[in-house]
């Protein structure tokens, strides 16, 4: 009974002392976090590619809605004329709405769907932006020897103390100062 006495208490203070030395270890870890998502749209580089992304977006909407307004035309005309004309005119007709029907669809795919020139205008503006981010984090979590630094809009992250420093304002001072003079990719 002795021993398993003695067993027991040592099983207790290993234990805690376990304890112990992973709560140390966890007490002197540096975590902070970010939000991309104000990052993204508060750093002036990102805002001017958003802006250029909306600037082409409207100019194809409004190519896609002529395109349209075209087509309810040759629609509205081939009702208004369905009786007058001859069956090999009406076929003639149709065709060619069809045609146009096929070409606001493969417009649409062309510059909205899947790897479209949207997708791709969007790469090549925010592919530079999201690396200057990354790279000024990076900075940053090594400069304040961070050990961890999490962004709350990924989920990675879904509790933060308010001791644990939010750095989304210094990494936006960070890239604002490199972006002092106008950019030149543009």
């Amino acid at each position: 009974m002795k021993k398993s006495m003695k067993s027991l208490v040592f099983a207790g203070i290993a234990a805690f002392l376990t304890l112990g030395v992973i709560n140390s270890a966890f007490a002197q870890l540096k975590i902070g976090y970010v939000d991309s998502q104000k990052i993204l749209s508060s750093y002036k580089e990102s805002i001017d590619a958003q802006k250029k992304l909306d600037a082409q977006n409207t100019k194809w909407q409004q190519e896609i809605q002529s395109m349209q307004q075209k087509l309810k035309d040759l629609q509205d005309q081939l009702n208004a004329q369905k009786l007058l004309l001859s069956d090999a005119k009406k076929e003639e007709k149709q065709r060619e709405i069809q045609d146009n029907y096929l070409k606001i669809q493969q417009f649409q795919m062309k510059k909205w769907g899947q790897n479209g020139e949207m997708f791709q205008l969007n790469q090549k503006l925010m592919k530079p932006i999201i690396e200057q981010i990354n790279k000024t984090i990076t900075k940053i979590g090594q400069e304040e020897k961070f050990d961890y630094i999490f962004d709350t809009v990924a989920g990675n992250i879904v509790y933060a103390s308010k001791n644990q420093p939010d750095l989304t304002d210094k990494v936006l001072e960070e890239l604002n100062k490199s972006a002092g003079a106008p950019s030149s990719k543009k």
